[in-house]
């Protein structure tokens, strides 16, 4: 490396050899060049999928207030946490599984870029048509229900209504039997009406 550079005894300074540096980096770059070549391990840049909402539901409260042993050799799947077999990993809480499964890595494994699909102005309008027809059935549906419930307790006051009635008339039928059979000086002395039973 005496060639790298060489000392004048003028200044005292160092003076470099560009054409040495020049022939050193033409050389590195050709044996970059010639490994590229050899190599079948090129990265070609993978294209993933836009990201997408999930279609299944996360369950969260399946194991939440059971006690569970565990052991050394417990597989991670079966040890207390959140288990995701996509990372293979444990998440000791419900928060943090949740903004495992959200996060990039999570993501990147399951083969989607964090990027969204950009809406097209028809698309909006088809989901603003869609939450307006959701709006109006679950109207109807709700006053349908809401008709049923009305109808229900309606028959309810009239079952409770008749049935009044009914204890009425047999109160006045038992009383008026009483009445007959008994003296009422008698029962007024005494200081009632009747004992609400017409059997002797």
């Amino acid at each position: 490396m005496s060639g790298v550079y060489e000392s004048t005894a003028s200044d005292g300074r160092r003076k470099w050899d560009r054409d040495e540096y020049e022939r050193l980096a033409q050389e590195r770059l050709k044996e970059l060049q010639d490994s590229s070549d050899s190599d079948d391990d090129v990265k070609i840049p993978v294209k993933r999928e836009l990201l997408k909402p999930r279609d299944y539901k996360v369950d969260l409260d399946s194991k939440l207030g059971k006690s569970q042993v565990i052991t050394k050799t417990t597989p991670a799947s079966q040890q207390g946490g959140y288990y995701c077999n996509v990372c293979d990993c444990v998440v000791k809480d419900s928060i943090n599984f949740l903004d495992h499964i959200n996060g990039k890595k999570h993501q990147r494994n399951l083969g989607m870029s964090m990027k969204i699909e950009r809406s097209s102005l028809d698309q909006v309008k088809a989901r603003f048509e869609m939450n307006k027809k959701k709006k109006e059935d679950k109207k109807k549906e709700y006053d349908f229900e809401e008709r049923v419930k009305e109808l229900q307790e309606e028959e309810e006051k009239q079952k409770a209504y008749k049935k009044e009635k009914r204890k009425d008339r047999k109160r006045k039928a038992d009383t008026s039997t009483f009445d007959e059979d008994a003296d009422p000086d008698m029962s007024a002395l005494m200081g009632f009406s009747g004992f609400g039973s017409s059997k002797k």
